[in-house]
């Protein structure tokens, strides 16, 4: 499967193109960066700290398009949108790592999925998916004595809070309890707040250092506390997450979907 890597010159372009140098059954047939980066025409192996594989970087996204099966993105979501345009245009898959759109972006992106093939999800590492998995089961097992907390730590480069992890655990925990999460999530609390209402999912993000991703859910309850975190190390987990997603999306219908589709979940 011929694959570009979209961002390829930051840190987490570089973790998806050696990721997919080293999986079976993909090629590294493109890399993509913004004008006047200073990545421009270097080797995307040499960028990744890999040997050469004679693939130089470009900015000429529709002529690159053109010519792949699928595309990692994990860029910004003005360009994820502009992206997924075109990947609709060529009939390619799409998988998006990208946070932090918009209501518009994200229609803008459902459109987009009539003619594309798109994986999309706050987090594509396999231990994430498990954990909200099962922070769904356990939000719909305990009662609403039980408080719902979601605790993230980043580091101090991210740009979106509360990350599109977080949203992506308490949507699980908003489905478990058969609830909206727009309509019971606090994102943040200063001053006298009053009590905690029940039923509400509470948010918390940290940022600083090099932290590539800590999350915890909290069930906190009369006399007892539930815990579930991930604590990733490796950016990449990630990378091998959205390469298997773009594997498993080769030959699926145009569609949105998740990571949650891609391990069976």
């Amino acid at each position: 499967m011929r694959i570009a890597v979209l961002g390829a010159a930051g840190r987490m372009g570089q973790a998806l193109t050696r990721a997919l140098a080293e999986t079976p059954g993909c090629e590294v047939a493109g890399g993509l960066e913004t004008k006047g980066s200073p990545a421009l025409g270097k080797d995307i192996g040499e960028v990744a700290g890999l040997e050469p594989l004679g693939v130089p970087i470009t900015d000429d996204a529709l002529s690159l398009f053109a010519g792949i099966d699928g595309v990692l993105d994990f860029t910004l979501p003005k360009a994820t949108v502009e992206f997924a345009a075109l990947a609709a245009q060529a009939r390619i898959v799409h998988v998006i790592g990208t946070t932090g759109f918009s209501d518009d972006d994200l229609a803008k992106l459902d459109a987009a999925a009539r003619h594309a093939t798109i994986v999309k999800a706050g987090n594509m590492s396999m231990g994430v998916n498990l954990m909200a998995a099962l922070t769904a089961r356990v939000a719909e097992t305990l009662g609403p004595e039980f408080d719902i907390e979601i605790l993230e730590m980043h580091h101090r480069h991210k740009r979106d809070a509360p990350s599109g992890t977080s949203l992506m655990l308490g949507d699980a925990a908003a489905k478990g309890r058969s609830v909206a999460l727009a309509e019971k999530s606090v994102r943040t609390r200063d001053g006298d707040t009053g009590p905690r209402r029940e039923g509400d999912i509470g948010f918390a993000a940290l940022r600083g250092g090099d932290v590539v991703g800590e999350h915890r859910v909290i069930f906190a309850g009369p006399g007892e506390r539930i815990e579930l975190a991930h604590i990733a190390s490796d950016r990449g987990i990630f990378a091998r997450g959205a390469v298997r997603a773009a594997l498993w999306a080769r030959g699926k219908p145009p569609g949105l979907y998740s990571m949650a589709d891609v391990l069976g979940l």
